[in-house]
């Protein structure tokens, strides 16, 4: 593989997918974060929305559009995001974490699911960077996934931009319709203290499964592990992530994004807390 700049790193909290139609504070941090880095050779994706028994990574040439959601607008079914994927990555992947993890070609099953999509239509619009997701193993402990984003940091020296995409805080059965920019006051606690570790000690942001407020704020850890791999990329280089943009959406939704080792301008101007969660199913049912 050949060498190139150190590339920087990424988690984005997605929040609802609605957020890849709207022009929000968030939409634009991840604008922002896109236009601030160079050109990567590829994308590694880390989705929330491909936890499963296994650790794979995409092979296909073509990787299609997932739309894995329910109830939205017809709208949000129309995107694409036709990016090409690079089979070829999925052998360098393998290479980099072995011998301590085994990776999985997946060269037909999945694509871009909407944790990718919706966050790198804003980052990467043109669609022109080829990109590749990897699995999150549902099956493993959290210091697992902390080990395997530092044995992905080798990648960052070749091109690629890793990007996890979930939320530090995601509770969707207790959201409250009352405060669409707001966060309950245990999720602000779990997500400041989230913060401190990622600024601080990101190599012990497991720590946070013995919060007080961990089974309020990650009833489910699927949208919580992005997070983790790049606290594993954080602490393989040695240096903290910076916060991109923070916020809360009803209540019960942390949108704090972080970066590692990217130059990002600061922010100006309040363009809209996050996009609405308003589906015709439950919020919980609609696999946000």
């Amino acid at each position: 593989m050949p060498t190139s700049p150190l590339m920087p790193a990424a988690f984005l909290g997605h929040g609802s997918p609605m957020n890849a139609l709207e022009r929000n504070r968030f939409s634009e941090a991840w604008r922002a974060f896109g236009a601030a880095v160079p050109r990567p050779r590829a994308i590694l994706a880390i989705s929330a929305h491909w936890h499963v028994d296994a650790l794979a990574v995409t092979a296909m040439p073509n990787p299609r559009t997932i739309h894995d959601f329910y109830g939205f607008p017809q709208a949000l079914f129309d995107v694409q995001y036709p990016a090409p994927g690079l089979p070829a990555l999925a052998e360098e992947i393998a290479d980099v974490v072995s011998p301590d993890f085994v990776v999985g070609a997946d060269r037909e099953a999945w694509g871009l699911d909407h944790g990718t999509w919706s966050v790198l239509v804003h980052a990467f619009p043109a669609a022109d960077i080829p990109v590749v997701q990897l699995s999150i193993d549902a099956r493993k402990p959290l210091d697992w996934h902390i080990a395997l984003g530092a044995k992905l940091a080798a990648l960052r020296r070749h091109g690629v931009l890793i990007v996890g995409s979930g939320n530090v805080v995601h509770n969707l059965r207790v959201i409250d319709w009352k405060q669409p920019d707001a966060g309950f006051d245990w999720a602000q606690r779990f997500d400041t203290d989230a913060r401190q570790l990622m600024a601080e000690r990101p190599h012990d942001i497991a720590t946070l499964a013995s919060h007080p407020d961990y089974r309020l704020a990650v009833p489910t850890d699927e949208h919580f592990l992005p997070l983790l791999y790049l606290a594993g990329l954080s602490a393989a280089a040695g240096r903290p992530a910076d916060v991109l943009v923070d916020g809360y959406s009803y209540g019960s939704l942390s949108m704090t994004a972080f970066t590692l080792d990217a130059d990002c301008p600061e922010r100006t101007g309040d363009v809209g807390g996050a996009a609405s969660l308003d589906t015709s199913v439950a919020p919980e049912n609609a696999n946000v």
